[in-house]
Parts: C-alpha cells; sequence; structure tokens
C-alpha cells in the first residue's frame, strides 16, 4: 500500500538528514546512527520495491546506496 510506502520514505528522509547533521558536528554517536540510517533505508527499501512506480524503484534505489554508505561509517 501507498500509504506505507510514504511513511517509510518519510522515516527515512528524516534519520538521513539527522546523519548529516551528526557528521557535521562530529557526534560520537555517528557510528550508532549511521548503523540505525541503514537499517531504516533498507526497511524503506523493501517496502519501495513492492511498488512498480518509476518513483519507487528509484527511492529503493538511493536507499540501498544510502545503507551501504552508511554501514562503512558505522563499521
Amino acid at each position: 500500500m501507498m500509504r506505507e510506502c510514504i511513511q517509510r520514505c518519510l522515516e527515512c528522509a528524516d534519520i538521513c538528514q539527522l546523519c548529516v547533521r551528526m557528521q557535521q558536528h562530529n557526534s560520537p554517536f555517528l557510528k550508532e546512527i549511521c548503523e540505525l540510517c541503514a537499517k531504516i533505508c533498507e526497511y524503506c527499501a523493501e517496502e519501495c520495491e513492492k511498488h512498480s512506480h518509476d518513483y519507487c524503484k528509484k527511492c529503493a534505489e538511493a536507499c540501498r546506496q544510502c545503507a551501504e554508505e552508511c554501514r562503512k561509517i558505522a563499521m
């Protein structure tokens, strides 16, 4: 259902913005936040991939890429 997809996208956008801010502040919690961000991005991508809309496919791809980069930081 698109409602679930939209909700996950909003959550994903929120955690991604937080990640950027924490990087800018050199937060000691950056690794943990990036780990959570990766999980939420994957969660969002899973839902987006259920839909055939072009923007959902693009969102899923962006989420997977973001999750990969976040995992690199979280290591």
